[in-house]
């Protein structure tokens, strides 16, 4: 674990690295694109003097990521974070130098050209590649390469936002599928140093500063709850949207290369009615925080970003989802500040932002301390969690899947994001043993013991064989009894027990954990095991049957309704 913390350090410094190239890459190739200059100032497409000739270039950046994914890696295509599951569900946490290096490029090209994504999807990735690198050149296991690939993800959204608390939470609640410190602390020592580095060469302000607060009360819960409702729903409408459009792109009779292209002229389109749609769109979030946008110019933003994004996004062009959410949930905010309770200035849009991203990725922690951290804002941090734990709740209950874990299905890896503790680790072996097994005396000689196995009674397929103490010395099973019939250089018929069998064994103890004696009868393929009290007496047997009473327990506690007080039910 130490080893495991020490290179997450590494990985943290060198996913700032790669954020501050990111971000450099995509201000070159938007400079180069719409104002025909090469230049690493950050530009808002907008102010382009290209006119008409907006509509062009996301075609041709959409075509350039085409190539790229055909002749280079398709794994490209996307928003990154889905990439990253499936690499640890399936890839045994391997990503390839061609997707670190591709996949940056392919997002800068694809913002840079107008593309209505963010760059936290693509530094994502690309994070967890090199994490995963790092770790390829060490002997690790697939777990511990995990714990590696997770803390670059986690570290590149640090760098980008300057969030580490949402991108530790972001880690537990989407990528690691477990809770262990030996994936949780590498985690936050990358997050630690990205956030420290990230000083160094990004401004370490909130990125989007802002002051706004709304005191309980019930009047004012149940607005914040409304707004986790209708953000919830337009979650389920924007996932509809971009899988629908994924499906649509499916049935046309053109490869998948040039995809993006039409794609591109959706955005292209889409930008000339609305140029603010084009773009990660921050300068769109401080508009809604500040309160600087109409209620047409939001709707306007909301309906034009919503449909190019889901139409770019389904046609697998690369770029990420969590800035363009909280434009979505900025514009739904905005549109609702009419009718809602009076509050600070930008107060419904930020509730809007967080709720969004909560309800869509399914993650209500991580957006709840996201929307803190990126804004600085901490006295709106019970709204938010009520806002974002709605929403969260009405996706859940509207849809099988979000949007992320959608993708995974489609490509056959259906995921839970539902953990549990495991019942083998809650359970003792006593709970789950046969008491009193039936068992076979060491002076029976082999014929005997022939003779009980061929009897026509019902017989087990195997007895611990025990000495006048009850001290278990090995195990009989029926395939010994058809190698004594089948040998002729075997044993004779008159021979004991205790001459034949052999001493190895593998035994229990009835205070031992579930888990700990499934996973050695796992490893030795023992299906049976006695369990012996601390001098070796038999007190129990544990079959593979009897391992799944333990996950019996847990249904039937899922399962039973009891009333506590008042009559009892009737039969």
């Amino acid at each position: 674990m130490l080893m495991l913390m020490a290179i997450a350090a590494l990985v943290g410094a060198v996913a700032v690295g790669a954020a501050w190239v990111l971000l450099r890459l995509i201000a070159l190739c938007t400079n180069l694109a719409y104002f025909g200059r090469v230049s690493f100032e950050d530009v808002v497409i907008a102010n382009s003097p290209l006119g008409w000739w907006m509509v062009p270039v996301p075609v041709i950046g959409c075509l350039i990521i085409g190539l790229m994914a055909r002749f280079g890696s398709e794994k490209i295509r996307g928003h990154g974070i889905p990439e990253a599951i499936e690499a640890i569900l399936i890839g045994k946490s391997r990503i390839s130098a061609k997707v670190a290096i591709l996949k940056p490029l392919s997002s800068a090209v694809s913002i840079g050209t107008g593309g209505p994504f963010g760059a936290e999807g693509p530094i994502i990735m690309t994070g967890g590649a090199i994490g995963s690198l790092i770790a390829q050149t060490v002997h690790l296991s697939s777990v511990e390469r995990k714990a590696l690939l997770v803390a670059g993800a986690a570290a590149g959204m640090t760098a980008i936002f300057g969030t580490p608390l949402a991108a530790v939470l972001l880690a537990v609640e989407l990528l690691l599928f477990e809770w262990k410190p030996r994936s949780f602390l590498p985690v936050v020592i990358a997050v630690a140093v990205a956030a420290s580095a990230r000083t160094l060469l990004l401004d370490p302000a909130p990125l989007f500063a802002y002051a706004g607060q709304m005191g309980p009360s019930l009047g004012n819960f149940l607005s914040w709850a409304a707004v986790g409702v209708i953000s919830g729903l337009a979650s389920g409408l924007l996932t509809a949207m971009v899988y629908g459009s994924e499906d649509l792109f499916q049935k046309l009779p053109i490869h998948w290369m040039w995809w993006p292209m039409i794609g591109g002229l959706v955005v292209g389109l889409g930008g000339l009615m609305e140029p603010a749609a084009l773009g990660v769109g921050y300068d769109n979030i401080r508009h809604f925080l500040t309160g600087d946008l109409s209620f047409n110019a939001s709707l306007m933003l909301l309906v034009v970003k919503a449909v190019i994004w889901a139409v770019a996004l389904g046609s697998g062009t690369s770029g990420g989802v969590l800035a363009p959410l909280l434009i979505f949930g900025g514009a739904i905010g905005a549109l609702l500040t009419p009718v809602l309770p009076s509050a600070d200035t930008g107060f419904w849009s930020l509730l809007g932002m967080a709720a969004m991203m909560g309800g869509t990725m399914r993650s209500p922690l991580t957006a709840t301390l996201f929307a803190i951290e990126l804004t600085g804002d901490q006295h709106a941090l019970l709204p938010l969690l009520v806002a974002c734990t709605i929403a969260y709740a009405t996706t859940v209950l509207l849809l099988k899947r979000s949007i992320l874990t959608e993708k995974i299905a489609r490509r056959g890896l259906h995921i839970t994001r539902e953990y549990q503790a495991d019942p083998f680790e809650q359970s003792w072996v006593r709970d789950v043993m046969v008491k009193e097994p039936d068992a076979i005396d060491t002076s029976w000689t082999i014929g005997r013991t022939i003779d009980h196995f061929m009897s026509l009674e019902h017989r087990h397929k195997s007895y611990p064989v025990v000495d006048a103490s009850k001290i278990v010395v090995g195990m009989v099973s029926r395939g010994d009894v058809l190698e004594w019939m089948s040998d002729s250089d075997g044993p004779d018929r008159e021979s004991t027990l205790a001459q034949a069998i052999a001493p190895d064994l593998l035994l229990g103890r009835p205070d031992e954990l579930v888990s700990h004696l499934a996973d050695r009868m796992t490893a030795s393929g023992i299906g049976r095991v006695p369990i012996v009290d601390a001098e070796g007496r038999l007190v129990g047997l544990v079959a593979r049957k009897d391992l799944l009473s333990a996950r019996a327990r847990r249904t039937a506690e899922e399962r039973d309704h009891a009333r506590l007080l008042g009559p009892k039910a009737q039969p």
